[in-house]
C-alpha cells in the first residue's frame, strides 16, 4: 500500500522507505546516553524536511485512496514541513497510522483530530463486559433449544466461542442447569437463577459485572451465524463512540447484540416487569447508531425447530 515505513536499527538509526519507490533515508541517528534520561535515537529534522516530506507528498499523486503511515511517534514531531505534509494526506486521502501515546503536541492532535477513528492497541475493545442471555424457556421450540445440535455443536457454544479473548469480563446467565454445567466444563463464568423475566436476566448480569466495566453487551445465545467480525466491529465502534448505544443492523433492519454505556446500567436494572433493553433504546433515539453485519442470517434467532432447520440449510 503507498506510503511509508519506518524501523530501527539498534545502536545505529532510525531508516524511512517509501513504498512506492523503495527508496530508504535515515531519519533518526543513535545516541549513547549511559543515563537512560533521553531517547537514545535523535532525529534528523533535514531528512524529514527535504526527502520525507518528498514521500508524503508523492502519495497524493497515487489512485489508492489508502496511504499508510506505519509509525508517528518522538522523530516526527521533530519536523514542523513533515507535519503538514501528513496535515495535508490526511484532507486528501483516507490514512491508516500507527501513533504514538506519547503526550506531545503533534501526536495529541492526530489522536484528537475529529475524523480520527482511533483503536488503542493496547487494548482495543476497552474495558468491555459481555452478558449472554440464556434464560429462554424453549416453550416454542419443545425444549431447550440452547443444546440443540448444530452443525455438531450445542447452539450455545457458538455465543461462547464468539466472546473468547474480547472482554473484560462475562457472565452466561440462565435458567438450565445444563447449561451451568456446559459453561463450568469450559470455565465460562454463569449465573444460575430462577427468576422468569428478561428484566431479571438483565439485572441480575449488571449486578454480577456491571461495576467492573464501562460497557456491557447483550448476546443472545441463539444467534449462532453471528460471526466473530462483526462483534469486533461493534466494540471497536463503541470503543471509539463511548456516548452512543451501539447495535448490529443489516440495512434497515435493527438486531442484537447491543452494547450500552455505563450510564445506562442503572435504567437497565431498574427495568418494567417483562420489558428488555428495547425500551431504554426508544427512551434515546438521538444516542442509537448502528454498524452492518456481512449477512442478514447474523442476525437471525432460533425460536422454533423450522427456524433451526432454515439456518442449518440456508433456506431462507
Amino acid at each position: 500500500m503507498p506510503g511509508v515505513t519506518s524501523w530501527v536499527v539498534p545502536e545505529k538509526g532510525v531508516y524511512l522507505k517509501n513504498n512506492c519507490s523503495k527508496e530508504i533515508i535515515q531519519i533518526g541517528r543513535y545516541h549513547s546516553d549511559p543515563t537512560h534520561k533521553r531517547n537514545q535515537m535523535l532525529a534528523i529534522p533535514e531528512c524529514f524536511d527535504e526527502k520525507g516530506t518528498a514521500f508524503l507528498h508523492s502519495c497524493l499523486h497515487t489512485t489508492s485512496e489508502w496511504i499508510t503511515i506505519d509509525e508517528i511517534g518522538f522523530l516526527e514531531s521533530n519536523s514542523c514541513k513533515y507535519q503538514q505534509a501528513i496535515r495535508t494526506l490526511m484532507k486528501h486521502k483516507q490514512l491508516l497510522m500507527v501513533v504514538r501515546k506519547q503526550k506531545l503536541p503533534f501526536l495529541e492532535e492526530l489522536r484528537n483530530h475529529k475524523d480520527v477513528f482511533l483503536v488503542d492497541l493496547d487494548q482495543p475493545y476497552g474495558n468491555a463486559g459481555c452478558i449472554i442471555m440464556a434464560s429462554g424457556q424453549g416453550t416454542r421450540f419443545g425444549g431447550n433449544k440452547l443444546l440443540a445440535d448444530f452443525n455438531g455443536q450445542p447452539l450455545i457454544d457458538f455465543s461462547l466461542n464468539i466472546i473468547k479473548n474480547l472482554f473484560t469480563t462475562s457472565v452466561v446467565v440462565t435458567i438450565h442447569k445444563e447449561i451451568q454445567s456446559l459453561c463450568i466444563k469450559q470455565n465460562i463464568p454463569v449465573l444460575l437463577h430462577n427468576f422468569p423475566h428478561r428484566n431479571d436476566m438483565i439485572r441480575l448480569g449488571l449486578e454480577t459485572i456491571g461495576d467492573h466495566i464501562d460497557r456491557c453487551v447483550f448476546l443472545p445465545a441463539d444467534q449462532p451465524l453471528l460471526q466473530k467480525e462483526s462483534m469486533i466491529s461493534l466494540l471497536l465502534c463503541a470503543e471509539n463512540d463511548r456516548n452512543s448505544i451501539w447495535r448490529t443492523c443489516y440495512g434497515d433492519i435493527v438486531g442484537s447484540p447491543v452494547i450500552f454505556p455505563a450510564e445506562f446500567f442503572e435504567e437497565l436494572q431498574n427495568l418494567p416487569l417483562r420489558k428488555g433493553g428495547s425500551l431504554i433504546i426508544n427512551n434515546h433515539p438521538d444516542r442509537i447508531r448502528t454498524i452492518s453485519v456481512s449477512d442478514i442470517n447474523e442476525l437471525r434467532d432460533i425460536d422454533t425447530p423450522d427456524d433451526l432447520s432454515q439456518l442449518l440449510h440456508g433456506n431462507l
